[in-house]
């Protein structure tokens, strides 16, 4: 089972159940079953910050990722740890679940290229 820890910090309502499920979902396609995941909204002065701290970048965006385990191996009984998936709504808007998708696979190891663009386009509703 994916556990997965909600945050709302962004001042706005979010679709948590939807995007647990998606999140979920993405992962179990991915061939992860088990590991523990955070999903943090969050509102653009916060995601700006964190975007300069950890990028070098001053500017608001709509998703950021800071993976730990990703599919590293790991030994027996150590529960994986799949990083956090940092969502701003104002930034994305209704338009949530392809940047969700998007920083999922970067938790999993994904880089910008066709792999990556492939995977994501597989998600497109």
């Amino acid at each position: 089972m994916i556990a997965v820890e909600v945050s709302n910090r962004s001042g706005v309502e979010v679709d948590e159940e939807g995007a647990t499920a998606l999140a979920r979902s993405v992962l179990e396609a991915e061939g992860v079953e088990e590991g523990e995941l955070g999903l943090l909204f969050v509102g653009p002065a916060e995601i700006r910050l964190l975007k300069h701290e950890h990028l070098g970048v001053d500017e608001a965006t709509d998703v950021l990722s800071f993976p730990i385990d990703g599919r590293e191996s790991l030994p027996g009984g150590v529960p994986r740890q799949l990083g956090d998936a940092v969502l701003c709504p104002q930034v994305v808007g209704e338009a949530w679940r392809q940047p969700l998708v998007h920083g999922l696979l970067h938790l999993l190891g994904y880089e910008h290229g066709p792999e990556m663009e492939a995977k994501e386009q597989s998600w497109r509703a």
